[in-house]
């Protein structure tokens, strides 16, 4: 696949990036030569080859999952954050509807 400029015209229009002539120019060989690296990656056999995370493994340190019980730092307070809250509701605090 091979980009033209007026491909690079039509992405730079649909991401709302205002650029001019001469850098959808100097795009046009860029992206060419990103999507031909792309393609020589699909070449490579990765038959048998486990998808990963990391080069590295890596195990992730876990805390328990508690209410801290120790009442001067913390803890089972939730009606006293709500309390301060300009609208509490079922228990979480009440936000504008954000979506229409």
């Amino acid at each position: 696949m091979s980009v033209d400029t007026a491909t690079v015209a039509k992405i730079a229009s649909l991401a709302r990036i205002k650029v001019s002539e001469a850098e959808v120019a100097a795009m046009v060989p860029e992206l060419n030569g990103i999507l031909d690296f792309v393609e020589q990656l699909s070449q490579v056999d990765t038959d048998g080859v486990e998808p990963m995370t990391a080069v590295i493994p890596n195990v992730l340190r876990l805390r328990a999952d508690v209410v801290n019980a120790i009442p001067e730092t913390g803890g089972d307070k939730r009606d006293a954050v709500l309390a301060n809250a300009p609208a509490a509701e079922h228990g979480f605090f009440g936000v504008p509807k954000v979506i229409e």
